[in-house]
């Protein structure tokens, strides 16, 4: 990745929960699915991933059990429970509400004021 991106604060909850709605993972799968459908232009720290799991496991917006991954190793896969799904519904409503207020504001010349 040549650039690095810095994720806006709270964004990274949203990421997660969209990646586990598109089915179960396990932590670094979660790190890889947000690379892959970002175009590999979002990389995500396991130093900040791991907490952020908790959290939202902790809200009741994510629930796990063990299994095991593809390397046959014990891992703990996440799934999104139904409030998870609302949440992941609201943020993603409050975000591209915010986009689109953000846009018209950088989009605004000088003439139109």
């Amino acid at each position: 990745m040549a650039e690095s991106t810095n994720l806006l604060q709270g964004t990274l909850d949203m990421l997660i929960l969209k990646a586990v709605s598109l089915g179960p993972l396990h932590g670094y799968g979660v790190l890889l699915r947000i690379q892959q459908i970002s175009g590999d232009r979002l990389e995500i720290q396991q130093g900040s991933l791991y907490p952020a799991l908790y959290r939202l496991e902790h809200q009741g917006f994510l629930t796990s059990e063990w299994g095991d991954s593809e390397n046959k190793r014990k891992a703990k896969y996440y799934r999104l429970t139904a409030a998870g799904r609302k949440q992941l519904q609201e943020e993603t409503r409050h975000w591209n509400r915010m986009a689109d207020i953000i846009a018209g504001i950088l989009n605004t010349a000088r003439e139109e004021l």
